[in-house]
């Protein structure tokens, strides 16, 4: 078959099943994305008492979640799982509080003493009786009204004077502020520490009221808490075994089609000499030069953020007796810590595609420098903006309709406030002109790799414009309906989609260098993607299976979900397959070290993204483990162990192209390739791996409220585990330096061999950037 032959026929099939595929994934989650609207939990224009006392209205609970959000939100504690993992998760601490507050009312009314000093017998009656009153829904849809007993009011009383003593800065929980990682005053006003507890009472509400007919609550029975009888359903035990058995299946199909195909690719002899040796470097390419320098900043500010934040969390409020947190609290460290690594990720992807875009497309359209430095000068812009907007807010500065909208929304990954999130959309959409611009030639020829470029430009439209979902909530929009969307954009837009595009991009340069045949790395992107959307799309539900969302989701976020990991091993397959070429001629040992960081991300996307992803994604499991450091151990080895080394990969790409006529000094590469691995694996298996296995029997035995509270993680046993973190974080921060003095090197000099011109003479021949 000639290399430049493009099977119109097969591929036109492949479109198909494409379109199709992108068209029944979204009607899933569309058709299931309305009963999220349409079941998600009640929130009562008034709690009242029997009597006829209001304790709250809708509006005071709506202002409770922005207060909520000002102070960090998800990146201070969590809610229904979804947050930071230190400070207790409010509703299900809530909830237990409430029901322990709740049984010494009764038990003082009735006996005289604490619940503690009961009988058994009668400490057997007030349990029973607490299932009946917190798991009985008194919402009244007519009149909107939540109806609550007196004991249960002065149960509420009593435990929203300790959350508004612990926000307020009641020196008497000076050291459970500690343990929580809180600075000393969260919310000095306190109305807005009112409501905050009102926000704080419907969240645990909904968690433990029965959905109207059924013997479930709005949250699926989580978080386990067995004081109210909150234990898993039976649907979440079926769906479980459901998704266990996909999996298998699935892993099973991809194997027996491995072995069994007929239409193995054709086998490519590598070209004698480097495709890109004698390239024109476009003024627009040039340009992109200080994108890199900007990545690696941001790379090395975001993984020292990270280190402190995991300080505080042995330290509390200081940083080896520096008591930092009064200025760089927690939560702002660790949402600086999750936005940084959100730009320099995105940043890198954007430096890609616009790098990629005039060899691509074969010539420079007009005026395309101009657009890639204004947008370098927007994207500035929106880091510093949203950066100290977010610091603002938390530290109570601005009011709370401003904090939204210059400050934190509140909410992880999407924490820049509205005003910043919206200049960034507008970047988005200038990157994606411009990118269009670049490969419009390509996308006019009809040859061999045609299919692919297509596939990269379709990917790099949704990189551009499927951040927009972000823009369907707003500061008062239900906690419910804000995750679904939230989950469009961490799930589809990161997750999804730059998957995508960046299968793209490395088949693209892959085929540029002749290392696999183009018309058949179009038709394995455009399988291969097929099958990552159709069990991505509506896998984005398994984020929902606890956030107010009725059964339907559980069971369809379940199914896909499992079949997500089956392309996870057929990538990592065919990027050992293709690393193996780097030995077949000599020329391409200069693309090495890229090659190599492609390489680990095969390993983390079966390792992070599939198996310790696996490991909190089937209902059961998420039951327990939803909101403990079973969680970071999946977000960062995926995270960083798919997207950061993808993004170092494309990084060094570009880099490798700006400097072509000189050779590399690696040994600092190696150490950082080396040292960001290894340290990334001890930083898991050492640390957050154990802390998260061990917190997951916790919940099991005692209830989430206890995984996540001080007396268990301020045991000496848990103390050290996250000490023993500095291990990995140490080796990590190594590799990471030594992958910025490599960079610097390319800058100042030291990163090049002597005689490197003549030595990258050698097998280069002149050629046209097509």
């Amino acid at each position: 078959m000639s290399p430049h032959h493009d099977p119109a026929p097969r591929h036109g099939r492949l479109w198909l099943l494409f379109g199709a595929t992108l068209l029944v994934a979204f009607v899933i989650l569309g058709f299931w994305g309305r009963e999220v609207y349409r079941q998600a939990p009640p929130i009562p224009e008034r709690v009242v008492t029997t009597g006829g006392a209001v304790l709250m209205t809708r509006d005071d609970i709506l202002t409770g979640q922005q207060v909520w959000q000002s102070t960090g939100g998800q990146q201070l504690g969590s809610i229904w799982g979804h947050g930071a993992y230190q400070a207790p998760d409010w509703s299900a601490d809530w909830l237990h509080r409430e029901s322990t507050a709740l049984l010494d009312v009764w038990a003082e009314a009735e006996f005289g003493a604490p619940f503690n000093d009961a009988s058994v017998e009668q400490q057997a009656i007030l349990r029973d009786r607490l299932v009946r009153e917190m798991r009985t829904n008194t919402f009244d849809a007519a009149t909107g009204t939540v109806t609550v007993s007196a004991a249960r009011a002065e149960a509420v009383r009593r435990t929203a004077a300790h959350y508004d003593a612990l926000y307020g800065g009641d020196p008497a929980l000076a050291q459970l502020r500690d343990d929580y990682a809180m600075q000393r005053v969260v919310v000095p006003d306190a109305t807005r520490r009112a409501r905050l507890t009102n926000f704080f009472f419907w969240t645990s509400w909904a968690s433990a009221a029965s959905r109207p007919g059924l013997a479930v609550s709005y949250t699926n029975n989580w978080p386990h808490e067995p004081l109210v009888a909150n234990r898993p359903t039976g649907a979440n035990v079926l769906w479980s075994i459901v998704s266990v058995v996909l999996l298998l299946a699935g892993v099973g199909g991809l194997v027996w089609w491995k072995a069994f195909r007929a239409d193995e690719e054709p086998a490519v002899e590598p070209p004698a000499s480097d495709p890109f040796g004698g390239i024109t470097l476009t003024p627009s390419m040039k340009a992109v030069a200080k994108y890199v320098g900007v990545i690696v900043i941001l790379f090395g500010v975001q993984v020292l953020l990270g280190a402190l934040t995991a300080h505080y969390t042995v330290e509390g409020q200081a940083f080896f007796g520096f008591p930092l947190a009064e200025y760089l609290p927690y939560s702002l460290t660790r949402t600086w810590h999750i936005q940084t690594a959100l730009f320099w990720i995105a940043t890198a992807f954007l430096a890609a595609g616009l790098f990629l875009a005039p060899i691509v497309g074969g010539a420079e359209p007009r005026f395309q420098r101009l657009g890639v430095n204004v947008l370098f000068g927007a994207l500035l812009v929106v880091v510093a903006g949203s950066l100290a907007g977010e610091y603002f807010a938390i530290h109570q500065v601005l009011g709370l309709d401003a904090s939204f909208w210059f400050g934190h929304q509140g909410y992880e990954y999407v924490e820049l406030g509205r005003a910043w999130q919206i200049a960034l959309f507008a970047g988005l959409v200038i990157w994606l002109v411009l990118m269009l611009r670049g490969l419009w030639p390509a996308l006019r020829r009809n040859d061999g790799s045609r299919s692919l470029v297509w596939m990269f430009t379709a990917a790099a439209t949704a990189v551009g414009l499927m951040y927009g979902a972000g823009f369907f909530f707003s500061a008062r929009t239900h906690l419910t309906v804000m995750e679904y969307w939230r989950w469009w954009v961490v799930h589809l837009w990161v997750e999804g989609f730059f998957e995508v595009f960046a299968t793209a991009a490395l088949s693209l340069i892959f085929a540029r260098m002749g290392l696999v045949h183009r018309a058949h790395a179009g038709a394995a992107v455009i399988a291969s993607s097929s099958l990552f959307l159709f069990a991505g799309i509506p896998g984005t539900f398994h984020h929902l299976y606890f956030s107010g969302t009725p059964t339907s989701i559980m069971a369809v976020g379940a199914t896909f979900s499992a079949l997500e990991v089956v392309p996870l091993v057929l990538i990592g397959l065919e990027a050992w397959q293709t690393s193996r070429l780097q030995h077949a001629v000599p020329w391409m040992q200069r693309y090495k070290w890229p090659i190599r960081f492609f390489v680990g991300v095969a390993f983390w996307n079966l390792v992070g993204a599939g198996v310790f992803g696996f490991l909190i994604n089937p209902p059961i499991a998420l039951y327990y483990m939803q909101g403990l450091n079973t969680t970071p151990v999946h977000a960062h080895t995926a995270l960083f162990g798919v997207y950061g080394l993808l993004s170092l990969g494309l990084v060094l790409v570009i880099a490798r192209l700006l400097t072509l006529g000189r050779a590399w000094r690696e040994p600092h590469l190696a150490i950082g390739f080396w040292g960001m691995n290894v340290g990334l694996g001890l930083m898991v298996g050492l640390s957050l791996l154990p802390i998260g296995l061990a917190q997951a029997w916790a919940s099991v035995e005692h209830g989430l409220w206890f995984a996540r509270s001080a007396e268990f993680l301020q045991q000496p046993v848990m103390e050290t585990l996250r000490w023993l973190r500095i291990i990995g974080d140490t080796v990590f921060l190594a590799g990471v330096a030594a992958f910025a003095w490599f960079m610097a090197g390319l800058v100042f000099g030291w990163s090049y061999e002597p005689q490197a011109a003549r030595e990258a003479s050698a097998g280069s021949a002149p050629a046209r950037v097509r």
